[in-house]
């Protein structure tokens, strides 16, 4: 007889989106044709930019004709992207080989992924509050989870711990849902703990886009010696509106090894026997993002976002209410007032003036008390819920 995996018995309800849905939904039915303002959704709200829509249309022309129609495509991603997403990090002054980068279906899909690379005796270290899906995959995986907790104290930045008991680390920076940014010296210490530790550092870069500060690392493999250290696992969804297009990519570098095997390589082993690659359609709209009119476009889009932070955490300073994030990532992390508790302070918005967030207990432990806003809504609506949040809590 068939066993099944026993670890997928020791998850959590995903009560938390669950939970957010059946609240605004009850909400709705006693007030029928009342408008919610949605802050709590990371889905983004404007539309692929002309360039992305331009390569699109001319990819889907090139398939219909015998000449210039693709069929599989490398399973660790066509050339053309590849080496557009190593010259977009030389910019940053940093260099790869374009073999060093992975093309994947997104971001979520990879962090999952990634943990094939370790055995399973490897315990994973997490950040809470932390992102679901870190911890869901090494749960299915049937793997010791360390959490390690952060908080107000230390900005939800906790630096490593000092014993190196983990194989390795989920790093998220800029943070969901924290929007939290390690500076230089705080991702160094990460860099030395694994490298003295022999653990690998699995750099969630999901939102470096979002940084403007120019003291802050978009790239971990801005720091020395990250390259034997790192994995760092990249997404076009917040950064170019890649949420239904599906489109990321991994950087692994070739001096990154363990126990005399090479984990470039590994992934490479990985993605030829587990994939047939990414589509040459999405693959041709992910370069034109690193094309000079996509990034100009891109950035423009991003500026909206950063422009709905601004105007969310203004509401909260004049209101004089603690956060982190907003001004170098797209989410905002605030405290919730009168000691409300998380999902406390989310009946009290929805019931009072008609805002959904998302509460921070549902990111873990550590996120009760705390309360997440997302920046990626319409702007009049981003506008109006800043208003009524003034209202209601200055």
């Amino acid at each position: 007889m068939m066993q099944p995996n026993v670890h997928y018995a020791e998850l959590k309800d995903s009560y938390l989106f669950a939970g957010i849905a059946k609240k605004t939904q009850a909400y709705l039915q006693a007030h029928p044709g009342q408008k919610l303002y949605r802050m709590g959704i990371g889905d983004v709200s404007l539309p692929l930019c002309p360039a992305v829509i331009g390569a699109l249309h001319a990819a889907v022309e090139e398939q219909a004709n015998q000449s210039s129609f693709h069929g599989y495509m490398p399973e660790c991603g066509a050339a053309f992207l590849r080496e557009s997403v190593a010259a977009h990090y030389a910019e940053r002054g940093v260099t790869l080989n374009a073999d060093e980068v992975f093309v994947s279906s997104g971001a979520s899909d990879e962090l999952g992924d990634i943990t094939d690379l370790f055995a399973r005796e490897n315990a994973a270290l997490v950040i809470e509050p932390a992102y679901p899906a870190y911890v869901d995959a090494c749960v299915i995986g049937g793997r010791n989870i360390i959490h390690l907790p952060s908080g107000e104290e230390n900005g939800f930045l906790p630096a490593p711990p000092e014993d190196g008991q983990a194989g390795f680390v989920y790093l998220c920076s800029p943070n969901n849902p924290t929007g939290a940014v390690y500076d230089r010296p705080g991702l160094q210490a990460w860099v030395d703990y694994a490298n003295r530790t022999g653990a690998v550092i699995l750099f969630d870069a999901a939102y470096e886009a979002y940084i403007e500060d120019p003291a802050l690392p978009h790239s971990i493999f801005e720091l020395e010696g990250a390259k034997t250290c790192a994995i760092e696992i990249c997404s076009l969804s917040k950064t170019a509106g890649f949420t239904g297009t599906r489109l990321g990519y991994t950087v692994i570098p070739k001096t990154l090894t363990r126990g005399g095997m090479n984990l470039n390589a590994m992934w490479v082993r990985n993605r030829t026997t587990k994939t047939n690659g990414v589509s040459y359609l999405l693959q041709r709209a992910g370069a034109a993002v690193f094309t000079t009119a996509g990034q100009e476009q891109v950035k423009a889009q991003i500026g909206v976002y950063k422009q709905n932070a601004k105007i969310l955490t203004e509401a909260l300073d004049a209101c004089g209410i603690w956060y982190t994030g907003g001004k170098n990532a797209p989410y905002v992390w605030l405290k919730c007032p009168g000691g409300m508790g998380s999902w406390e302070f989310f009946s009290y918005l929805l019931n009072e003036v008609q805002v959904v967030g998302t509460p921070g207990e549902g990111f873990g432990k550590c996120g009760e008390g705390f309360f997440r806003f997302s920046t990626f809504a319409d702007p009049a609506d981003t506008e109006e819920a800043a208003r009524r949040l003034k209202t209601l809590l200055k």
